[in-house]
């Protein structure tokens, strides 16, 4: 558990820092897609931890998130302490923005799974974008659940949820709230038909 440890904080140090802070002489860096100058645009950044490539990971969130955007690339080698610990020769990290929010992926070794403890929230104008993100989020790979909630092929899981389903849920009129509510335990994706 200590080399773990070791290894991660070796990584998360190595990563650190915008690009202007990432070109120490241990490191090779690849910024060849993006530009040079990180900018830090929010408070708080979620980090997804991925086996490997964050290059193709990034690819299948903007191909699923059609306005999004890459905004950082860079490849790292990992420093001799990592490596004798059981790290990998090299790791890389992604910065994209989809619906307006920044996600950081670091793609460093099979050391870590999500499970449903965290979830993306897709909050949908209606039925057709509640159709069409379920369906990219649970081809090739992902997999449905029930009351919304799927997983990606990475394994992240996603609630898919229209947001006229939360006026149901919290109406004024407990029929139109009991309705809602019983009938979301009996559905995989959100049909709002179904609940009104």
């Amino acid at each position: 558990m200590k080399k773990l440890l070791t290894l991660l904080v070796i990584a998360s140090l190595t990563a650190c820092g915008n690009s202007q802070q990432n070109t120490d002489k241990n490191n090779k860096v690849d910024t060849t897609s993006t530009k040079k100058v990180s900018s830090i645009t929010q408070k708080i950044t979620p980090c997804l931890w991925v086996d490997k490539d964050a290059k193709a990971v990034a690819n299948y969130y903007l191909s699923i998130f059609k306005d999004g955007k890459l905004k950082e690339y860079h490849n790292y080698e990992n420093p001799a302490e990592a490596k004798e610990q059981g790290g990998q020769d090299s790791f890389d990290t992604a910065i994209i923005e989809i619906g307006n929010i920044e996600l950081s992926i670091l793609a460093a070794g099979p050391y870590f799974k999500f499970n449903e403890a965290v979830s993306m929230v897709v909050n949908c104008k209606d039925q057709a974008e509640v159709d069409y993100y379920w369906n990219a989020l649970t081809a090739n790979g992902g997999e449905e659940g029930s009351c919304g909630w799927c997983k990606d092929k990475y394994g992240l899981s996603w609630q898919v949820v229209p947001v006229e389903y939360f006026d149901l849920i919290n109406s004024n009129d407990p029929k139109v709230r009991e309705k809602a509510m019983k009938n979301t335990f009996k559905q995989k994706k959100i049909v709002l038909s179904e609940l009104k």
